[in-house]
C-alpha cells in the first residue's frame, strides 16, 4: 500500500536571517531563502510559508515575494504548484561535502572553462523549440539588469543554468546545479561588484547574445568557442580584482 507523505509547513522562519527593511528586494528575500534551503530550514519536499506569512517576514509587497520565489524557481531551488503552494526541490550536498567552501572562484572558472563549451554543443543538438524560448527569456531578462551587478549576477545564473536545460541531459542538469551552487561562494561575492563593473555586463552581454544566436542557427562550434571566449574574459577580469 503506497503512503503519503505529510507534508510540512515551516510558518515561523527563523529571525536571524531578517534581512534589514532599507535593503529589502527581491533578490536578497529570495538569496535569504535560498541560504535556508541548503541549511535544511526548509528541507526537500517541504512546503514554503504562504506569500502573505513571507511578505510580513520580509517586510515585502506579495509581489516582490512573487518575484523571488520565481527566481528560486528558475534555478530549480523549488516548485510552484498552483493553489498549494511552493515546495523545496532542492536536494543539496552529501552534508559531509560543502564542496562550495572548498572551491575558490579561479577554480570554478576552471570547470566551468572544462563544461560550458560541450554543454553548448549538446544544446545546439537537443533544443527544442520550447527550450530556445525559455533560453531567449533568460536573455532578456540578463540583459535588462542595467549595470547592477547583484542582478545581473542572479540573472546569468538562470541564463547558464537554463542553457544547461537546453541540452536536455538529466545527468547534465544535475552537474550543472551543482556548479550554480559554487557560485555563491562567499569569495566570489567579496569580489562581485569589482567584477561586475557596468562595462564588464555589457561585454557579458554582447557573448550571451551571440551564444543565443549560434544555438539557435544550430552551429556547435561557434557556439563552444563564445562560451571558451566569455568564461576566459571572466577568469581574466576575477584575475584583475583580486584583492
Amino acid at each position: 500500500m503506497s503512503r503519503v507523505r505529510e507534508e510540512k509547513v515551516l510558518v515561523s522562519p527563523p529571525a536571524h536571517d531578517k534581512p534589514a527593511a532599507r535593503s529589502v528586494n527581491a533578490t536578497t528575500i529570495a538569496s535569504a531563502l535560498r541560504r535556508e534551503i541548503i541549511d535544511g530550514i526548509y528541507a526537500y519536499q517541504d512546503r514554503l510559508p504562504p506569500e502573505r506569512l513571507l511578505a510580513e517576514r520580509f517586510g515585502a509587497a506579495r509581489g516582490t515575494i512573487r518575484a523571488a520565489l520565481q527566481h528560486l524557481e528558475e534555478i530549480r531551488m523549488l516548485t510552484r504548484k498552483a493553489g498549494r503552494g511552493a515546495f523545496v526541490s532542492y536536494r543539496g550536498f552529501a552534508p559531509q561535502e560543502d564542496i562550495a567552501e572548498l572551491t575558490s572562484p579561479l577554480e570554478l572558472i576552471d570547470v566551468r572553462i572544462a563544461v560550458e563549451p560541450d554543454m553548448a554543443r549538446l544544446a545546439v543538438r537537443h533544443a527544442n523549440a520550447q527550450d530556445l524560448k525559455r533560453m531567449r527569456d533568460a536573455l532578456e531578462r540578463v540583459q535588462e539588469c542595467n549595470g547592477d551587478a547583484e542582478l545581473f549576477s542572479s540573472a546569468d545564473e538562470a541564463y547558464h543554468l537554463c542553457l544547461a536545460e537546453c541540452t536536455r541531459n538529466p545527468l547534465m542538469l544535475w552537474l550543472y546545479r551543482h556548479i550554480n551552487e559554487v557560485r555563491h561562494h562567499t569569495q566570489w561575492n567579496i569580489r562581485k561588484d569589482k567584477v561586475l563593473t557596468s562595462e564588464a555586463i555589457e561585454g557579458y552581454n554582447r557573448q550571451h547574445r551571440e551564444l543565443y544566436n549560434a544555438i539557435v542557427a544550430r552551429d556547435p562550434e561557434t557556439a563552444a568557442q563564445i562560451l571558451i571566449e566569455h568564461l576566459q574574459q571572466a577568469r581574466k577580469d576575477l584575475l584583475g580584482a583580486h584583492p
